[in-house]
């Protein structure tokens, strides 16, 4: 069942979880996916790169979400990272659950005047908005910067947010996206300080590499949604490549069986995040 965003991380907040929010890459990994928080009977908002998005193409990426979205757990379609203003139009127009307005390439004054720019447009179309004007570390599918470009203390993102009218946050945590080349400083203090000032869900960005322990840190200091994208693409291609070795050995050239290799590799490591995320069975509640 297609689902709000907002609603399903606000519950998550409540009742001390996270959300997980996946991203996916064609129609086999979102299969795969949805696949996986149905097993564990957990919430799910699957996101969309803009890279992913402008390769598929926003018309079929939402009907092909909304055929996988007939399922009995709450699902919700997002875009991730989006500095590009045309086209968080265009899946406002297509009625996606949600976006991510990146603005953290903006100086903070643009940043919040596009933000609620964006914010009023969305809301009028019943779609939800995830705010980032501070930059999290890591270019992902071609959107990001590995340096740091603007940071502001936790007063200053909970008055914007306030005054924007965001339904959820996205700060600078310590994490970055990709893979970890050294073990990250992780700032959970950051969140609880945050969480003091806004009842905003509080979204964690890179999560991909960290602990378990990590997760229930997090968690526990206010996290309710939090991003897998890495993941699965490494998932993914690992899957690939070992199914490719064993067709070129015994030469044997099936692409079906590649697929349903692809999308167990996929499900199989979603899995272990919607328990490390507390979700598993959450979601009739």
């Amino acid at each position: 069942m297609i689902s709000s965003t907002r609603t399903m991380t606000r519950t998550a907040r409540e009742q001390g979880y996270a959300v997980p929010a996946v991203n996916i890459l064609d129609d086999l990994s979102l299969r795969a996916v949805i696949a996986a928080a149905v097993a564990a009977s957990s919430p799910m908002i699957v996101q969309i790169s803009v890279k992913t998005v402008r390769s598929i193409g926003t018309d079929l990426v939402t009907t092909m979400f909304r055929h996988a979205a007939d399922v009995p757990v709450p699902v919700a379609l997002h875009l991730d990272h989006c500095p590009d203003r045309a086209v968080i139009s265009d899946v406002v127009r297509a009625g996606w659950s949600s976006v991510l307005f990146d603005a953290s390439d903006r100086d903070l004054a643009t940043a919040e005047r596009e933000t609620a720019e964006v914010v009023a447009e969305a809301h009028a179309a019943g779609v939800d908005v995830e705010s980032e004007i501070e930059n999290i570390i890591g270019v992902e599918d071609g959107v990001g910067s590995d340096v740091s470009l603007h940071s502001y203390d936790v007063a200053t993102l909970a008055a914007v947010a306030e005054r924007t009218g965001v339904d959820l946050l996205a700060p600078q945590l310590g994490t970055a996206h990709g893979e970890y080349k050294a073990q990250p400083v992780l700032l959970p203090q950051r969140v609880r300080e945050l969480a003091a000032l806004t009842d905003r869900p509080i979204v964690l960005h890179g999560g991909t590499g960290l602990s378990a322990d990590d997760f229930a840190t997090f968690i526990d200091a206010g996290v309710s949604k939090i991003n897998i994208s890495t993941g699965v693409k490494v998932a993914y291609m690992r899957s690939a490549e070992t199914h490719l070795a064993q067709a070129r050995a015994r030469d044997r050239w099936d692409p079906p069986s590649m697929f349903r290799d692809i999308s167990a590799a996929v499900q199989a490591a979603i899995a272990v995040h919607l328990e490390e995320f507390g979700s598993a069975g959450k979601a009739g509640r």
